[in-house]
């Protein structure tokens, strides 16, 4: 597992140095995405929970009024119509906290980024 600056290693003490409020969404976030992308690697990179697989698959993060979920921008354009009602930027989205998180969406985006990743490493390894 990588670590980060401020020494957290693992997602589970990421998640823990939030609020209980937090944590339940932190979870939900992430038993979401392990459903959508159950061989993939969890790590923190960039001092963020991440899943890894062939690639970073996506990223997510707590913030004070929303969860930032990056799919990187090939996940963002894929999902431009659903992602429209969010704030976000080219590999970026903010899941308000006030609003039920769309937790189908993510699944969505992640196994869309699964497969996205696994068709490039295919590619580089003459499809073995």
């Amino acid at each position: 597992m990588d670590s980060n600056k401020s020494g957290i290693s693992l997602i589970d003490e990421y998640i823990a140095g939030f609020p209980k409020e937090m944590q339940k969404i932190l979870n939900d976030v992430r038993a979401t995405i392990k459903a959508a992308a159950p061989n993939a690697e969890e790590k923190i990179s960039y001092q963020m929970p991440t899943f890894f697989m062939n690639g970073n698959l996506v990223h997510f993060a707590a913030f004070k009024n929303h969860i930032g979920f990056y799919p990187t921008p090939s996940g963002i354009e894929a999902f431009k119509k659903e992602l429209s009602i969010y704030k976000g930027a080219k590999g970026s989205v903010q899941f308000p906290l006030d609003k039920p998180m769309p937790l189908k969406l993510i699944a969505k985006i992640t196994k869309f980024r699964v497969a996205e990743n696994s068709k490039k490493a295919k590619s580089i390894t003459g499809g073995k």
